[in-house]
Order: C-alpha cells, then sequence, then structure tokens
C-alpha cells in the first residue's frame, strides 16, 4: 500500500495531509455497517446555509446490496470502472437544488454537498479505510438507476474501501498511484487582500 502524504508549505493536521484518493482497493475487504454509518455520521454533521443539509448519499455496499452496486459500476465511466470494481462500497452523492424551508433555489446546495463529501472522506481515512471521488459516470444512468427525483443533481460516486497494494492495479494505473502527490503553489490559489493572478 502507498503512502503518500502532502508535501506541505507548514504543518497541516495529519488527517488532512494524509488524504488522497487512491486507485488500489482490496476487493475481499467488506466496509462494516459501524463504519458505514460513521462516515455518512461525519457527513451528517457538515455545514450548510441555513443548516439545510442539502446532501443525500444512495449507499452501495457489496455485500448487502449487490444488485445496487451492480447498478452504480455500470455507470461509471469505463476508464474509472477498471479500477473501481474492486472497490466494495460505491456511494453516490447528489445536491438537492431547492431549500427546504422556502422551496426556492438553493445555489450553495453544490458547495454544501461538497463539505459534506469531504466530511466523508476524512472520516473514512480516520478509520484506516481509503476513498476516491469520481466525476467520472453518467449522471443521467445516475438519475434512472436510482430514481432520483428532479430536483436533485448527482455529483459524484465515491468508491470506498480498504487500500490495496498498486501492484494489483491494471498497469495504467500504477505510475500515478506510485507518483508523489503535487499541487499548485499556495500563492497561486491563495490571494491576501485583492486578487492578484
Amino acid at each position: 500500500m502507498s503512502n503518500k502524504p502532502a508535501l506541505t508549505s507548514v504543518a497541516i493536521h495529519p488527517l488532512i495531509a494524509q488524504r488522497w484518493s487512491p486507485r488500489a482497493f482490496a476487493p475481499d475487504r467488506p466496509v462494516s455497517a459501524e463504519d458505514l454509518t460513521a462516515l455518512l455520521e461525519a457527513a451528517r454533521w457538515a455545514p450548510s446555509c441555513f443548516n439545510d443539509q442539502p446532501w443525500r448519499f444512495v449507499v452501495c455496499d457489496k455485500s448487502t446490496h449487490p444488485d445496487a452496486w451492480a447498478r452504480a459500476l455500470e455507470i461509471i465511466n469505463d476508464k474509472n470502472r477498471l479500477w473501481a470494481r474492486h472497490a466494495p462500497v460505491l456511494i453516490l452523492s447528489v445536491a438537492m437544488a431547492n431549500f427546504n424551508h422556502n422551496g426556492q433555489a438553493n445555489r450553495w446546495a453544490m458547495y454544501d454537498t461538497g463539505a459534506a463529501a469531504l466530511n466523508l472522506c476524512l472520516q473514512a481515512g480516520a478509520l484506516g479505510l481509503a476513498s476516491h471521488q469520481m466525476g467520472g459516470f453518467d449522471a443521467a444512468a445516475a438519475r434512472q438507476a436510482f430514481g432520483l427525483p428532479e430536483q436533485c443533481t448527482p455529483m459524484a460516486m465515491l468508491a470506498i474501501g480498504y487500500q490495496a497494494d498498486a501492484e494489483e492495479l491494471p498497469e495504467e494505473f500504477r505510475t500515478a498511484e506510485l507518483a508523489v502527490r503535487s499541487r499548485a503553489e499556495l500563492r497561486q490559489r491563495a490571494y491576501f487582500g485583492h486578487w492578484d493572478e
């Protein structure tokens, strides 16, 4: 298994520094119901505009809901499916378009859903689980496969499970799996006092 801590300019919390998105999952190690509940509970306590909590999660656990898991896998794009098929849990994150309290459009729904998804991923790391969020899936097919209402947007598919060795991956993914993580320099993404790009 690869341990790829972030190379940060100053010290950050280890839970954040250790979070990354592996593709190698152990297919023979299911995620316990207790751990899955903890992931969803962590997501539930994310901040949101008006405390509206616009996120929804469709949990597809291969060990308890194999048909749902198979439907989730089917809507993932071909390249991602090559590695995601080993993840024992696939979770579809969904953002509700309108506020609960007044029915008006919630322009922060996607932002808030992303915050909830990150809470879920950080909790996964705290429990020794790996997580990988994917945008590479068919949102229209997801809507049909899971009976989603019209007033929501499928946001991401999350693969959850125990990390496996990179050697278990198809060859085309091994280099990325073992590569050092990188980010743009902080000064390129954060500006003090005014926009400076």
